[in-house]
């Protein structure tokens, strides 16, 4: 089987794990040959630490002999621009969350790459792990009976007190639903289905942001978009699920996501990562059960690898997708599913802007599970 050659264009704070985990854990299942950057320095640096070629400029490493798959980890304003030059250029593309800002750019990019006979994928991947995987077993085999709802929170106070450069968290395609939301809603999709219908509201709690981390500490950041954002889901399958963003809690006690079927509630692990605690209480039960991991893809070793006790894995999702265009066979962080959640996410706002029901375009499968039983 031909392993696929990946590049990276972006590398901002999330390419370190990427760039350890493709080196590494990933390393004898997909092939990193490359590193971009508009800030060359950083490029230089991953290039040194981890032995890869240094290419100054996207296009050239977009057009590179030694590429056939661009992951694409630059900001969301920019995902577009480079998503369409790999497009045309006939490779394969990975995006980081979201898959891109606007709707009409996610559907140019899809219809591109039908024409192109490229693949389009995307973060996040997270429920591709022991976690969410878990979760799902759980409900295809009836633990809890039918799903009849759901939901899922993300409440902090934002990025400004721990990232190198939060700005762009506050700007258009940035906000809680646009950089968290992609992980909520990937695993309930997963978990439930498309969904049809939504609506929502939505409200900006601060205009302007006083950064605290450095190394712009003291910078006042101007607020552009929505920071708390309520949401309810219709799932075409019947369930009904609220989901909370917010960047304007100090602290709370809600769950991040909870399940509840006719016969009982899972209790889901934060998809932000790919492990965590599963709790099940079925209707008969008096307590709740603490439930093992089962063993999914994710979690066999290749070649005496490690790696498998780690929760991060970022990389598993591009590297299954690498593996799926070698195979012949559909990738699981597919673009429909991203395409899907990204029309979700606009929906929801726009229908705190309207007050009305906002009805999805798109749909998607569940992806195939990866539990292995």
């Amino acid at each position: 089987m031909a392993v696929q050659r990946i590049g990276i264009v972006g590398c901002g704070k999330i390419s370190g794990i990427y760039l350890k985990n493709l080196t590494s854990m990933f390393g004898s299942r997909v092939k990193l040959t490359c590193v971009t950057d508009l800030i060359e320095e950083r490029a230089a640096n991953a290039s040194r630490e981890y032995n890869l070629r240094h290419i100054k400029k996207t296009i050239d490493l977009i057009e590179d002999p030694e590429v056939d798959i661009v992951l694409n980890i630059t900001q969301p304003l920019a995902h577009y621009e480079v998503t369409m030059q790999a497009i045309s250029s006939k490779k394969h593309v990975y995006n980081e969350k979201p898959l891109v800002v606007k709707r009409e750019e996610a559907d140019a990019a899809l219809q591109a790459a039908a024409k192109n006979n490229v693949r389009i994928g995307g973060a996040p991947d997270t429920f591709l792990g022991p976690g969410i995987q878990t979760c799902r077993k759980l409900i295809d085999e009836g633990w809890i009976g039918r799903p009849v709802s759901a939901t899922a929170f993300m409440l902090n106070h934002g990025h400004e007190h721990w990232h190198p450069d939060p700005e762009f968290y506050y700007q258009v395609g940035g906000g809680p639903m646009f950089d968290m939301g992609p992980y909520y809603l990937s695993a309930l999709v997963n978990l439930l289905g498309p969904i049809a219908r939504v609506s929502g509201s939505a409200q900006m709690g601060q205009k302007e942001r006083l950064i605290t981390s450095e190394p712009h500490n003291g910078s006042v950041i101007k607020v552009e978009v929505p920071t708390h954002i309520a949401g309810v889901l219709d799932f075409s399958a019947g369930a009904v699920g609220v989901i909370v963003t917010s960047f304007d809690i100090w602290a709370h006690s809600m769950p991040c996501i909870e399940i509840y079927g006719t016969e009982g509630t899972i209790k889901v692990p934060n998809p932000n990562y790919f492990r965590g605690e599963i709790k099940l209480k079925r209707f008969r039960e008096e307590a709740w059960s603490d439930i093992p991991l089962f063993l999914c893809e994710a979690d066999k070793p290749k070649d005496k690898d490690d790696w498998h006790f780690l929760n991060n894995l970022r990389g598993l999702g591009i590297t299954e997708m690498a593996e799926a265009i070698s195979e012949g066979r559909p990738h699981r962080a597919s673009a429909e599913l991203t395409n899907h959640v990204l029309e979700v996410m606009h929906g929801i706002h726009d229908a705190s802007a309207s007050g009305k029901y906002y009805d999805l375009k798109s749909t998607c499968g569940r992806p195939q599970p990866m539990y292995v039983d």
